[in-house]
């Protein structure tokens, strides 16, 4: 089994409970990490053997494009798509932090990390 990561996706996006976070927005850091069998991939050198992370890519984009409350929401809706669009994919998992949240103290960041196997 062989990995594939994306890391800290930069995205401004409008999650939240407090209705500031979906007039304002926020920006978040998402990383993404997959795995699936590439043995055939690294033989034949061709996109169409491995996981095409520009697809993993446009797949969290889409999904943060639509507001969620809760971060564990956005998080479930990016793994279930992955798992549902992209058949090689065996495991995924995904962390999405919100930089510089809404809340009383110095808090550089929060994240909520899910992870989900076929």
């Amino acid at each position: 089994m062989s990995t594939i990561q994306l890391k800290n996706i930069k995205i401004y996006a409008f999650h939240g409970c407090l209705l500031e976070e979906g007039q304002i927005g926020s920006d978040y850091l998402v990383t993404l990490s997959v795995r699936a069998n590439l043995d055939k991939a690294s033989k034949s050198d061709e996109l169409t053997d491995t996981v095409d992370y520009v697809l993993l890519q446009k797949i969290v984009a889409e999904q943060m494009a639509i507001r969620s409350k809760l971060l564990e929401h956005v998080g479930k809706r990016i793994v279930d798509k992955i798992l549902f669009d992209v058949p090689l994919v065996s495991y995924v998992k995904v962390t999405v932090a919100k930089v510089n949240p809404p809340i009383d103290g110095d808090v550089a960041a929060v994240s909520v990390t899910l992870a989900t196997k076929r």
